[in-house]
């Protein structure tokens, strides 16, 4: 139960003076809770709270408080929980005394994170209220430009190819069988010829299942029949070619065209001072231009007008060049020579801009590329195209094959026509002195991307699941954006006073 008056606040006592002497006056801690009202979190969250069931809870406002101090040291909920009873710096930012030693206990912060913020948005929540303060302190405008860019997290969990999950299925049945049967060693299905191919694992997998089933002695032993089961299970998710993990939202993202990872994208919009606008989290596969409209619009709902938007090739893609100059925005983004092709809506295909190849809607990669036509063929026209070849054993299992993959057929192709009239206008754009003045600022967003994985190790997904990794965008966004506003608003005071 939340109590529907409670506020958080300084209750003082004879030795709060201490404060005053441990706490500098420019200390951040001391500078955030003179400067935000955190009350502004009780409200999205409300809803989650019984108003006349249960215990009366705590203050939605200090557990928030809580997660920050958590984001920044980076400790766990119980090691938190014991340096708040010495952190007099830590006791000052919560509200507590110098003399007290009752504290919540940890596992309300578990509590707070999986039911409390659940369903809410405070990832947006977080970064408006910061915008709003960088704007009441004058340290941005209400006109900017924004740079655009994403930033990849590793999941929390390592991710399993099937093949690997069958091994792992096929081992732990095998022991159960021998913690009955030692003799079952020699009766065993005889291992294929390591070839790294899924069907081959999975062909020794159906006779293992069909071994064991077919003994009538296990039939009777619980342990034995869970693990085939589950290899059972196993083989029937591989025939539609099912990644395992324990974190079952992260995905596989491509950096390059030879560099992967498993986890999720924090894309981000932000302004010139480095003052973030808006954030979308999603699972690592998506691309980085399919997210420009979503963060236009955050950013224009956090109160900024949007002059120009600065962003790499991933965002010069056709749909985002006329939705900017629908919006009279300038796109300083240049145009890559294969990223300018765009995505064909009806089939799912995208463009991958560090790998420089395409992915299909299955998520896989092309494995080389190929120009094919001419600049004026025999009827005058530009017949120019780029070919992406797609691993035909992987088209062969995939369970969106149909309408995709002609059966039997040796290669997969896919192939994107070079130009169009919309990309030669931005390519005349690129050649302009403003064009180029504004893409001299896109570096900023790689120092920013740098700042919150060093820093905040934002670079690792500290829980499971999309929900888990936007909590932890919501706090380290946050803080990353009232630390910088703090600094500019120093440099501001610096400057007033000469």
């Amino acid at each position: 139960m939340l109590k529907k008056t409670e506020q958080l606040q300084m209750n003082f006592s004879q030795s709060s003076s201490l404060y005053n002497i441990l706490i500098p006056k420019d200390n951040f801690w001391r500078r955030l809770n003179e400067s935000v009202d955190f009350g502004f979190v009780r409200e999205d969250i409300q809803k989650n709270y019984s108003e006349d069931m249960g215990r009366p809870a705590e203050s939605p406002e200090l557990m928030l408080k809580f997660l920050l101090l958590k984001t920044q040291r980076k400790l766990s909920d119980r090691d938190l929980i014991d340096r708040v009873r010495y952190d007099m710096e830590m006791k000052y930012f919560l509200g507590y005394q110098p003399e007290d030693t009752e504290f919540i206990n940890p596992s309300l912060l578990s509590k707070f994170r999986s039911l409390r913020l659940k369903d809410s948005s405070l990832l947006d929540l977080m970064i408006r209220k910061t915008v709003q303060i960088a704007l009441e302190k004058g340290v941005i405008s209400d006109h900017e430009a924004v740079i655009m860019d994403s930033t990849h997290s590793n999941a929390m969990y390592q991710h399993v190819s099937p093949r690997e999950e069958l091994i792992h299925r096929a081992k732990e049945l095998r022991k159960s069988v021998y913690a009955v049967d030692p003799a079952m060693h020699d009766r065993m299905p005889a291992k294929k010829e390591s070839t790294g191919l899924l069907e081959d694992e999975m062909e020794y997998c159906r006779e293992l299942s069909q071994l064991i089933s077919e003994d009538q002695r296990f039939t009777n032993f619980a342990g034995i029949q869970e693990s085939l089961h589950y290899l059972e299970e196993g083989i029937e998710d591989c025939d539609r070619e099912i990644e395992f993990s324990r974190d079952h939202d992260a995905k596989v993202g491509h950096k390059t065209a030879d560099t992967s990872f498993f986890g999720y994208k924090t894309h981000i919009a932000m302004t010139p001072e480095r003052v973030i606008t808006a954030a979308v989290i999603t699972t690592g596969e998506k691309h980085d231009g399919k997210q420009l409209q979503e963060l236009t619009k955050k950013t224009e709902e956090a109160g900024i007008t949007i002059d120009a938007i600065i962003g790499d090739g991933a965002y010069s893609e056709k749909d985002n060049i006329e939705y900017t100059a629908e919006k009279d925005i300038k796109l300083a983004s240049k145009l890559s020579e294969c990223v300018l092709h765009g995505v064909r809506k009806e089939n799912g295909f995208e463009f991958n801009k560090d790998a420089g190849m395409y992915v299909c809607p299955a998520g896989h990669m092309a494995i080389r590329k190929a120009k094919q036509g001419s600049a004026r063929d025999s009827s005058g026209n530009d017949s120019r195209v780029e070919t992406y070849y797609f691993d035909a054993e992987k088209c062969r299992h995939c369970p969106l094959k149909e309408g995709c993959y002609k059966e039997g057929s040796k290669t997969k192709t896919y192939s994107v026509k070079i130009k169009s009239d919309t990309h030669i206008a931005q390519m005349d754009y690129m050649e302009t002195e403003e064009f180029q003045e504004l893409y001299s600022h896109r570096y900023k967003i790689e120092a920013k991307n740098a700042e919150i994985k060093n820093i905040y190790d934002y670079g690792n997904a500290k829980a499971s699941g999309i929900t888990g990794m936007t909590l932890q965008g919501a706090c380290t966004l946050f803080l990353t954006n009232l630390k910088r506003i703090d600094e500019l608003e120093r440099e501001k005071e610096a400057n007033a006073s000469r």
